[in-house]
Parts: structure tokens; sequence; C-alpha cells
């Protein structure tokens, strides 16, 4: 069964400009709360500590038959990555004013993996043009509907 978790929130706050997966560092419970979809990409983003990438602010529920006590929803996560790719990814973060967004999370082949992309933030009036552009063209569909 394929799986996926989609952060719609990120192409409307970030321009994305390229994407690639990789794999997440999760514990045994937080496997199974991502397998059952509870998960929020919302906020979330890609942290680089040395020469390792981090998953910060990405909240995965706690799994309703796990021990609660020492369960951390918002805790930083690993990301699996290989050295050229960080390089590459650090590279262009430094040169350019630019970020890593988490897109989706889902499942393939028994394993759990992330889309990331490399985006730019949107600033506020490129926003409001966006929910201008889809109100109008909702108001042309719903035209043509009742032409039809």
């Amino acid at each position: 069964m394929i799986m996926k978790i989609a952060n719609r929130k990120a192409s409307f706050d970030y321009q994305l400009l390229d994407h690639f997966e990789a794999g997440v560092h999760l514990l045994g419970a937080e496997v199974k709360a991502v397998r059952e979809g509870h998960v929020d990409l919302t906020g979330s983003f890609v942290r680089f500590l040395g020469s390792q990438a981090y998953l910060v602010n990405a909240n995965i529920f706690p799994y309703k038959y796990a021990r609660p006590e020492t369960y951390d929803e918002k805790r930083t996560r690993k990301l699996l990555l290989h050295k050229k790719q960080i390089i590459s990814l650090k590279s262009k973060m430094d040169s350019s004013n630019l970020t890593i967004v988490p897109v989706s999370l889902y499942t393939t082949h028994g394993l759990i993996k992330i889309e990331l992309a490399l985006a730019k933030a949107k600033k506020k009036f490129e926003k409001r043009e966006a929910i201008k552009k889809r109100d109008i063209d909702r108001e042309i569909a719903e035209e043509l509907k009742k032409r039809i």
C-alpha cells in the first residue's frame, strides 16, 4: 500500500525550484504513525548542522498503541542523503537566498521517503496575486459550466 502525505502550504509559500528525494531516520513508533498518515509537514524545513541534514519542526503525531512518556512530536529528525548531495545543497543555499522545504512524505517498497524541494520564499504580493488568479479561474470554470 502506497501512502502519500503532501505539504500543500509549501507551494503557496515558496516557489519550488528543484526536487529531490531523501530517507528519514525514524524510531519504531514514528514509523507506525507515518504509515497510518499521522504527519503534518506544515512549517517544517531542513537545516544543516555540521555535515548532516536535519528535518526541523515536522510533526509526527504519536502512535496510539505506543508509550507516550518520552515521545516528542516535533523532534529534529536526521535526513539520509549522500555526502555529495549535502555539499551541493549547502552550496546552493549559501550562494543564493534559498531554503529547503519538505513537499511530501511517502512510502515506497516498505521504505519511508521524503520529497524535498529547493525553494525561494514568495513575497506577500505574489501570494495575493496567486489567490486572485485562482479565484478568477474558478469563476470562469463556473460560467462555463452554466453555459453547457
